[in-house]
């Protein structure tokens, strides 16, 4: 089985790092599947998009994230976010109370994590 290394870290802490055998991320142009051996790329992430890694174990691994980079060479992913939580962290009845009362960037944020909760296997 072909697998890269992937590292999925924000300004605060790094949330995950491992191998894995694909990798799907948000950009600001569209939504982007990576497997090994892909073509070097560098993306933008979007404001409030998610994260999802499919590890070697076959364990899915999914962050909400808001903005940052996504950079691609063909052994390796890394996805470098403003900030970035993993589904498995995230309290979902603060998100949901900061979708309802927070500026629009609170919302976007509070949104991509409710999604990124939904998508825990």
């Amino acid at each position: 089985m072909a697998e890269m290394s992937v590292q999925l870290v924000a300004v605060e802490r790094r949330l995950w790092s491992g191998t894995g055998t694909f990798v799907v991320a948000q950009t600001t142009e569209g939504e982007i599947g990576i497997l090994p051996g892909h073509e070097p790329v560098l993306g933008q992430l979007v404001e409030g998009g998610v994260v999802k890694i499919r590890t070697t174990g076959g364990e899915t691994i999914v962050a909400a994230v808001h903005g940052g980079f996504l950079s691609v060479t063909a052994e390796a992913v890394s996805i470098l976010a403003e900030s970035a939580e993993l589904s498995t962290e995230i309290d979902v009845s603060a998100a949901r109370t900061a979708l309802g009362d927070g500026d629009a960037d609170e919302r976007n944020w509070a949104a991509a994590r409710l999604r990124a909760a939904e998508q825990t296997v």
